[in-house]
C-alpha cells in the first residue's frame, strides 16, 4: 500500500517502464536536474514531526496507524494540513488529484467531516489504483479511483502525462501530486489543461513546490494564468504552490 511501507529518495521505476524510453539529451538533462535538486530531495525524505503527524490523525479523528509512513515522495503533514484548512473553508463538492496516496485518505476524510464532497483520484500506478480503496474502506472511506498511464508526450510538451478519463466538467479543488519529477522536472506544467474545468473560487495546489523544477513550473502558470491567484506556501519538508481562481468571471 502507498503510505505503508517506507519509501527511498527516488521515485519507484516501475512509474517510467509505462513510456518509451526517453532520448540521451532528455535523460541527461533529468540526471543533471537531478543533480541539482538533490538537497531538496534529500530534505523531503522526513514527512513532518511526530507532534505534527499527531495533530493531524486527531483533527481528521483517525486511529495513531492511519497514516504509518510519511515522506520522501510522498505528502508531508504540512501539505495534508494545508488541505485539511481548504476543504474546511471551501467546502468543495468535486475533487481531483493527480497522484494517489496518503492525500487521498486525508481528502476523503476531510471531505467527510466538512460537508461531503466527492474525490477522483488518478494515478499512473494499476496496484496502486487497485489497492487504494480496500485502504480508505478500513476507516470507512471511499472515493473514485482510476488508472491514469503515462502516454507518449505531445511534440512541444516536457513529457509523458496522464491517460485522463472521466474527469467532471467542474472541479472546486485539484491537488496535483504528480507525476514524479524523473518523468521530467517540468512535468506538472501539464496539469493547467485541467485550469479550465476550476470552478470561480476553486484551489489548486501543487506540492513540492520548494523543488527548482516546481518553481519555473509555478512561474510559468502566474504568467499565462492571470485568472488564478498563486501563493507559495514553504511550510513544511516540500513547500506547496496555492491557487485560487477569481470569482470575477
Amino acid at each position: 500500500m502507498t503510505t505503508e511501507k517506507t519509501t527511498g529518495l527516488l521515485t519507484m521505476q516501475a512509474e517510467l517502464s509505462e513510456i518509451s524510453a526517453p532520448s540521451w539529451q532528455k535523460s541527461a538533462f533529468i540526471f543533471a536536474f537531478g543533480a541539482i535538486q538533490w538537497p531538496w530531495l534529500a530534505i523531503a525524505l522526513r514527512g513532518g514531526s511526530r507532534k505534527r503527524k499527531r495533530e493531524l490523525l486527531e483533527r481528521l479523528d483517525l486511529p495513531s496507524d492511519a497514516l504509518p509512513n510519511l515522506g520522501s515522495w510522498k505528502a508531508d503533514c504540512a501539505l495534508l494540513h494545508l488541505i485539511v484548512d481548504a476543504i474546511e473553508e471551501h467546502r468543495p463538492r468535486r475533487v481531483v488529484e493527480l497522484g494517489s496516496g496518503a492525500t487521498s485518505l486525508v481528502i476523503a476524510r476531510a471531505l467527510q467531516r466538512h460537508g461531503g464532497g466527492h474525490l477522483t483520484s488518478f494515478d499512473q500506478h494499476a496496484p496502486f489504483v487497485e489497492q487504494m480503496p480496500d485502504w480508505l474502506a478500513l476507516q470507512g472511506l471511499s472515493a473514485e479511483f482510476i488508472h491514469a498511464p503515462l502516454t507518449s508526450c505531445l511534440p512541444g510538451t516536457p513529457g509523458p502525462w496522464y491517460s485522463l478519463s472521466r474527469l467532471p466538467e467542474t472541479i472546486d479543488m485539484l491537488v496535483i501530486d504528480g507525476p514524479p519529477w524523473t518523468v521530467h522536472p517540468f512535468i506538472r506544467r501539464r496539469a493547467e489543461a485541467l485550469f479550465d474545468r476550476i470552478a470561480p473560487g476553486g484551489i489548486v495546489m501543487m506540492d513540492d513546490a520548494n523543488r527548482p523544477g516546481e518553481r519555473i513550473v509555478a512561474r510559468t502558470w502566474r504568467r499565462d494564468r492571470p485568472d488564478f491567484a498563486f501563493v507559495h506556501d514553504r511550510r513544511g519538508t516540500k513547500g506547496t504552490l496555492i491557487g485560487r481562481r477569481n470569482t470575477d468571471l
